[in-house]
């Protein structure tokens, strides 16, 4: 793999310069623009792996370069804004619409060189990318990730695979993200559900006066999505006779509302989710061959997360960010049991479980630090509940060095080098522990 490419749009020549001349001795290729005109037609063109911008540019704004951006090109990659002090409030704007992080000036260039590490996967693990451009850091997960920007602008029908709770709608709205119809809406249906007596209106949609109650014309699922993505979450509880009919929609793209004459023109990408084995009820005639076959042009299997060891403390980190997040309150710290707990418990309820299970102990425990019985109550109340003692030796060890990565990290306030001078090891070998880990110093600042 060559070094990351990276855009900065610098209009100050000497803030460009330094921070052109910095980042191509970290080992970076750069692009340096000093306007935001010429850096949105390189976008088209150049295959970046991170922009860093100015907000405050001499020819248009930080807001107008981005909005056109994201506007004009497909998968484009994650902003990291500079801002003054004055400019945070249009910063944090900007987070909301996407942009990946900012600093403000002014900066340590050390910080600035971490952050966009951690953006473009280099030396620092992803676990610090924003949700919408990772699944996880896992080698399945990472390639699942890289799969659909290949295939989301081209396949129109996609069904994804696994079990209950791994995460197929996140999937499902990360191939939307990632489609030419990212800005077009994204509708997303638990086939079951609805109501076998509300399916075909629910789907089709109904004139004024179709029946009781219709009191105003209603589009369904197929025409909201017109343009986007419609994801069918458990296709295989869709019953036989709506299973005609979907068919039949996605045949000849066209559809008739119930109690409409007319026939209305649909154009939206569809996914498909189940965690049931689709060819087995084709078997038991419960499912239709023909609509198997049509949902089933390209699978992705999302696997279980107790087959993505790497993905749980990723996932658990970044849940207890968002629950704080939620909450207004501090985030909360994993005690070193709770981590290594957390790495060898076998997740039979997937990513749902861990979500739940963080929830409810970041609402209930008034702490500032997780303990392992915080989390698996069944565990008892002491702090340093027993490990699972048939997880592997080499599981158990992984999670303990991860976990003393984690604290140290935290003891020097995210610092690279004095955390690897700390644990006596090179700035080099830190980053590999912490990408194998996936492990970001970014959280701790």
């Amino acid at each position: 793999m060559g070094n990351a490419l990276i855009c900065v749009v610098e209009d100050d020549l000497i803030m460009g310069e330094s921070l052109a001349d910095r980042f191509r001795l970290e080992g970076f290729e750069v692009d340096w623009h000093t306007e935001g005109e010429s850096a949105l037609d390189a976008l088209g063109s150049r295959p970046y792996q991170a922009v860093i911008s100015d907000i405050r540019l001499s020819d248009i704004s930080g807001e107008e370069f981005f909005s056109r951006a994201t506007s004009t090109h497909v998968g484009v990659p994650p902003f990291l804004f500079i801002t003054a002090y004055a400019s945070v409030e249009t910063a944090v704007s900007l987070l909301k619409s996407g942009a990946a992080d900012y600093i403000t000036k002014p900066f340590d260039i050390g910080a600035l060189v971490d952050k966009v590490r951690v953006l473009t996967g280099t030396g620092i693990p992803d676990q610090a990318m924003p949700a919408q451009s990772e699944l996880g850091v896992s080698e399945a997960m990472r390639r699942l990730a890289e799969m659909v920007p290949r295939i989301a602008g081209r396949a129109k029908s996609i069904l994804v695979t696994g079990e209950s709770g791994v995460g197929k709608e996140v999937v499902a709205r990360f191939i939307h993200r990632h489609s030419p119809g990212v800005t077009l809406p994204f509708v997303a249906v638990n086939c079951g559900a609805v109501p076998d007596t509300l399916l075909e209106s629910e789907f089709f949609g109904h004139e004024r006066g179709a029946f009781t109650g219709a009191e105003r014309q209603k589009k369904g699922y197929f025409e909201q999505a017109e343009g986007g993505t419609l994801f069918l979450d458990e296709i295989g509880d869709l019953p036989l006779s709506m299973q005609v009919k979907l068919l039949r929609a996605l045949q000849e793209r066209r559809i008739t509302r119930v109690g409409g004459e007319r026939e209305v023109e649909t154009d939206f990408r569809l996914v498909c989710a189940t965690n049931r084995d689709l060819t087995e009820l084709v078997r038991l005639g419960k499912f239709r061959e023909d609509l198997f076959y049509r949902i089933n042009i390209l699978e992705l299997r999302v696997p279980a997360l107790r087959d993505r060891p790497d993905d749980v403390l990723w996932l658990a980190h970044r849940f207890v960010r968002e629950i704080a997040s939620r909450l207004g309150e501090p985030v909360k710290l994993f005690h070193p049991s709770t981590d290594a707990r957390l790495a060898t418990y076998s997740w039979p309820g997937n990513v749902r479980e861990l979500q739940n299970r963080l929830e409810r102990a970041c609402i209930v425990c008034s702490r500032n630090m997780l303990f392992s019985s915080d989390v698996f109550e069944e565990d008892g109340s002491q702090a340093g509940a027993a490990l699972d003692m048939d997880a592997p030796l080499d599981g158990y060890m992984a999670a303990c060095e991860n976990a003393f990565i984690r604290a140290a990290l935290l003891q020097h306030q995210g610092h690279i080098s004095e955390t690897a001078h700390a644990l006596g090891i090179s700035r080099k070998s830190l980053w590999e522990k912490m990408r194998k880990h996936a492990i970001s110093a970014e959280p701790l600042h």
